[in-house]
Formats: C-alpha cells, sequence, structure tokens
C-alpha cells in the first residue's frame, strides 16, 4: 500500500471550508427541502443540475435509481475539468432516515445486496456512492494527485447537498472497512453533512509506520497451535520456493496474467502471497478453520492447494492487482498500511520492502508517504468528533489499529470471535442492544415497533488485503 497527499493538511482545511458553498451545484444552496410524493420523485431527481438518471427498477417496496453526477476533478478547481461519479439511490419513503454508504471502492448495483444493516435497520432509503478513481468514476485523463481523501469527501459533500433538496429527514453514514474509513474522513472535513456515523471494521493507521498493533495482533490471536502452525506453513513454503515458484509462474501463464508492472516477477508475487497467508486466513475465516491449516509435513502440492485457496496466488498479478490500484495509491499517500516484521520469516525472505504498497502499483504511480493526513484524522475523531460509532472484529487483522472515539456521544463495540465482516447483529446482546438503541436515536426514529432484523450481508468494499472480497 501507499501513500501520497494534500498539499499541506492545514490548508486543505481552510480550502474545504472555503468551498463549502461554492462546490455546491447551482440551485441547490437555495432550493428548499420537500418531502416528496412517490410519483414526483423522478422529476425532482432530473432537475437537480448535474445529476442524470441512468436507469430505474422497482424491487419490492422500493425504487432503485442509477445516477451519474457531475464533479469537478479538482474541487479547488470548481470551474474546471469535470468527470462522472456513479451513484445509486435506494428510495423507500421520503420520510424515512436516509443511509449515505460510502463505499471505497467500485459500486455494487444490486438494489437487494447492496442494502447496508444500518439500511436495514432503520428501514431506510440509502445512497451509496462509487469512490473516485475506481471503475466508472475515473477521470480521464487521470491526475493521481486528485485522488485525496479531501476530494472524495467533498464529492460525497456535493452528493448530500444536492439530495438534501429532496430528502429532508436525517441522515447516517456508513461504510465497512475502506468504506469505513471514507465515511470517517467525509465527517473529519465536512461533520454538519450527516447526523451520525457507523464505521465498521475501519482501520487508523495514525502513524504508519511507526506503530507495532498489527505485530501484537498476529502474537495474540487465536490460540497458540494455530498460530504455529499458520508460521509453518509461510516457513515451508519459501523453504520450497525452488518447486512452488514455477508453479505460480505455470498458472499465470496459463491464465494470461504477467508480473512486469507491478510486482515484477513471479518470485516477488509467490513470496508476497505467502505473506500474506496468516492475514487473509484471520480476515476471512475463524479458529474452527484452525484445523484445516497443513502440517510442516504436507506434500508440496497440499501447500500450494492450501495457500491458494485462503490467499490467492492470481491476485499479486497486474491483472488481479489492476481493480485495486486506486487503493494502494491511496494506501501509500495518504491512508498508511500493515508494516509487518514478519521475525519468523528472517532468512527466508528476498525482499526487504516488499510488504508495503507502492510494490502493487505500476512504476509511475508509486509516491512518498505522507503522515498528516491520518494524525489529523485520528486527533479530531478522538478530541472533537460527535455521534460516531464504531464495530470491530476481536479476529480481524484489519481491527488491530482502531479508532478511539471521542465522548461526545460517540462509541465503539467490538464483535467476539468476529472477523472482517463485524458487524452490530455479530456483537454481544447488551451492545448490539445499545448501538441499535443509538443509531434510531441518531436517526430519530423514535417508534416502539418491532425492529427489521438486518440480514448481515456484506459490504462490496471491503479492504482487499488480502485476499480481495467479492465486488
Amino acid at each position: 500500500m501507499r501513500f501520497r497527499l494534500l498539499p499541506a493538511l492545514a490548508s486543505a482545511v481552510a480550502v474545504a471550508t472555503a468551498l463549502t458553498l461554492t462546490a455546491l451545484p447551482a440551485g441547490a444552496r437555495s432550493a428548499p427541502a420537500a418531502v416528496v410524493a412517490a410519483d414526483d420523485l423522478l422529476t425532482r431527481l432530473q432537475a437537480i443540475p448535474g445529476l442524470t438518471v441512468v436507469s430505474e427498477t422497482q424491487p419490492a417496496g422500493y425504487r432503485f435509481f442509477v445516477l451519474r453526477y457531475t464533479q469537478p476533478v479538482d474541487h479547488r478547481k470548481p470551474r474546471g475539468a469535470t468527470f462522472e461519479q456513479r451513484l445509486t439511490l435506494l428510495h423507500r419513503s421520503a420520510g424515512a432516515p436516509v443511509v449515505l454508504s460510502t463505499n471505497g471502492y467500485g459500486l455494487a448495483v444490486n438494489p437487494t445486496a447492496s442494502r447496508t444493516e444500518p439500511t436495514q435497520l432503520l428501514d431506510g432509503n440509502q445512497v451509496s456512492v462509487e469512490h473516485r478513481f475506481f471503475r466508472d468514476s475515473r477521470p480521464s485523463p487521470a491526475d493521481w494527485d486528485d485522488l485525496t481523501i479531501w476530494q472524495e469527501a467533498t464529492d460525497e459533500h456535493r452528493i448530500v447537498q444536492a439530495l438534501k433538496t429532496i430528502y429532508s429527514g436525517r441522515w447516517i453514514q456508513t461504510g465497512a472497512s475502506k468504506g469505513g474509513m471514507t465515511s470517517v474522513y467525509h465527517r473529519r472535513f465536512y461533520p454538519e453533512d450527516v447526523d451520525g456515523v457507523v464505521a465498521y471494521v475501519a482501520p487508523n493507521d495514525r502513524l504508519n509506520p511507526l506503530d507495532h498493533e498489527y505485530d501484537r495482533f498476529f502474537a495474540g490471536v487465536g490460540d497458540q497451535a494455530c498460530r504455529t502452525a499458520l508460521e509453518n506453513v509461510q516457513r515451508e513454503a519459501l523453504k520450497r520456493r525452488d518447486r512452488l515458484v514455477p508453479r505460480v509462474a505455470a498458472y499465470a501463464a496459463d491464465n494470461g496474467y504477467t508480473f512486469a508492472r507491478t510486482l515484477g516477477t513471479a518470485d516477488r508475487s509467490f513470496e508476497m502471497t505467502v505473506l500474506d497467508t496468516a492475514w487473509a486466513f484471520w480476515q476471512y475465516s475463524d479458529v474452527s478453520a484452525c484445523a484445516g491449516v497443513p502440517a510442516a509435513t504436507a506434500t508440496d502440492d497440499e501447500l500450494y492447494a492450501w495457500i491458494d485457496a485462503v490467499a490467492f496466488f492470481g491476485f499479486y498479478t497486474d491483472q488481479g492487482l489492476d481493480y485495486y490500484t486506486p487503493y494502494y495509491y491511496q494506501a501509500a499517500t495518504q491512508l498508511g498500511w500493515p508494516d509487518l516484521a514478519f521475525r519468523h520469516l528472517r532468512g527466508l525472505t528476498r525482499y526487504p520492502d516488499l510488504y508495503q504498497p507502492n510494490s502493487s502499483i505500476p512504476a509511475e504511480l508509486r509516491s512518498g508517504y505522507n503522515p498528516l493526513p491520518m494524525l489529523d484524522v485520528d486527533t479530531w475523531v478522538r478530541t472533537r468528533a460527535e455521534r460516531m460509532m464504531f464495530v470491530y472484529g476481536e479476529n480481524d487483522p484489519w481491527s488491530a489499529e482502531q479508532f478511539s472515539p471521542s465522548r461526545r456521544d460517540s462509541h465503539r463495540y467490538v464483535a467476539p470471535g468476529a472477523n472482517h465482516g463485524a458487524n452490530i447483529s455479530r456483537l454481544a446482546e447488551a451492545d448490539r442492544a445499545a448501538a441499535t438503541a443509538t443509531l434510531r436515536r441518531w436517526a430519530g426514529v423514535t417508534d416502539t415497533g418491532p425492529l427489521q432484523k438486518a440480514a448481515g450481508l456484506p459490504f462490496d468494499d471491503m479492504l482487499p488485503t488480502r485476499r480481495p472480497a467479492d465486488s
């Protein structure tokens, strides 16, 4: 993962404040909020400057719109070049709360699978936003200096302000993993846009690489037998490099995969995948899977197959990494990344600086890391943020470095034994009730009727380390 940045954080905050009004589309500031009748919704959407209705479907109980919204490529130059940002609107009722789902990656357009847990718990409307530079939301030509947390936060700010001309109810922002991080950054720069934030499994790399929470996590997760078995798999794989790397190379050749633009060689790709095995195991599995970890005496076939199933040899190829290039660029420039010591692999690895985001992007995008944005966000969350909820998984590597919420009606919960799919439904009973009550209070839902049960559907914006989630 890698690191770039805003010109300077102090000036960026000033710019963000200055553009709070000028960044809005013409007409959005003066149009009154209104409760919209169902037959008037399409007309009102079409009337928002810069918003294009691409399609509409009507699943049971909802109207689902795929939309495009014209955004400045650089919000510091609102009259400059533009691009089309993709978003969706799942409309239930003009009087219901609106959940802003900030996808850290591309955007799913399935109206059922895309309903987040807060949307289900509140039975609300939902606006889902594709992150700039992903999929259909990449400027052309792309100046990667414009891929910053402030630029994306301002994208979302303009969308919220535009849609508030239609929806007058309360807004809740949510996201999981990188989407959760994105929701935190939006809240940092535009704290008045929404009435509360629920951020799931959102890592907080506040001072990369001088922190060691990830190493402490892997020294204590699960039991000693499972940790030892995972370390043995990594050691054995690297010891058998001369036999296993040719398999990776042959697999890549058979499938048209290459390494030249990113990792460089099959050997480097192999080592990166092996380094990722323990991470991928805990990110997506649980302690029940420990029994399936191969023994140190496993055959080459057994070892290769298990690593491929857990960490996927096809991921660290040019083709596997291509979709995630914007994420790794952001990690290298601003977000930070897990910086692990791998002491148990000393003498077996060949590439000392391999495990960092610049390894996974084309050479022309590799950049230096600036720590100021994450230090600023961390300080603000701990001291000034209001109405923020963080949900983490006890056995999730990405939950090792957590945000520490302020005392301003903000909360943090940890789901026992949960991995990167942790959510409110997986909390202990008392925490689940408290988190749900807080969410409903923030959203202004005061009825005492039965809650709609959240189905615990997976988010589509999980961080890719190590085996990518389906998107």
